[in-house]
């Protein structure tokens, strides 16, 4: 494993995709910054994070034996990674918000982006980057977020966090290059945060409607069962969870 440490930079998965577009990097190459400008989540947004306080690292990982149509497993083996390692570290109520925000009830602790490099139709590469707020205590105009040490009163060595996390992943990717897709995709489903529960969604044009999480496909939709009946399945640019 080899980790790359950083004062401060934009973002640690852009970095890594800078090494990769000229040579692809080693497997298991680790970005970890100390303080990260502008970090980047799901569709866009900006990850805020206060200096010294979070994890926030990114990991080259080699997935050339995946087929590029199973792409979202990595995602999948990611959040069960993240999950394995919080609920070791005595974290409660954890979940998985679709498609791969980990919840600690409804409090989301940790936030990943995850970019592959695909070269004529052939996954190369994963860069797997996450933010997971260890010892944050304030969160401006973000209601909805926490931290390990919120959630639990301690104080976290960041470095033992870290190699817990990879321990993880390795162990995941482990059982990802075994190909036992239903047992990820199983662990995955059981985590899914309000999975068999009526929730409230919002679709593309704005319309509320209502439904029930079901699971994913194995491209990463959501099968919602709707008010109609019916089994509809979503993208990510399609619909929001609400509550």
């Amino acid at each position: 494993m080899y980790i790359i440490k950083l004062d401060a930079i934009d973002s640690t998965n852009s970095y890594l995709k800078a090494m990769a577009a000229i040579n692809l990097p080693k497997d298991f190459t680790v970005v970890l910054a100390n303080h990260q400008t502008k970090g980047r989540g799901q569709m866009g947004t900006v990850w805020q994070t206060e200096e010294g306080k979070n994890l926030t690292a990114s990991v080259f990982k080699e997935v050339s034996a995946l087929n590029v149509e199973k792409q979202f497993y990595i995602s999948m083996v990611v959040a069960l990674a993240i999950c394995k390692t919080l609920r070791q570290l005595k974290i409660p109520q954890l979940s998985i918000k679709w498609p791969n925000d980990i919840l600690s009830a409804n409090k989301k602790i940790c936030g990943t982006l995850i970019e592959n490099v695909i070269k004529q139709n052939q996954l190369k590469g994963s860069i797997i980057g996450f933010g997971l707020n260890v010892n944050q205590k304030n969160f401006e105009d973000l209601p909805m977020a926490s931290s390990m040490n919120l959630l639990t009163g301690v104080v976290y060595n960041k470095d033992e966090v870290l190699s817990a996390v990879l321990t993880q992943l390795q162990f995941y990717f482990k059982l990802l290059e075994s190909k036992d897709y239903a047992e990820i995709k199983k662990q995955y489903e059981a985590l899914l945060f309000r999975k068999d529960k009526p929730s409230t969604f919002k679709n593309e044009d704005g319309t509320i409607f209502s439904g029930i999480i079901k699971g994913v496909t194995e491209s990463g939709k959501l099968n919602v069962w709707t008010e109609d009946d019916v089994i509809k399945t979503f993208d990510l640019k399609q619909v929001t969870l609400l509550y």
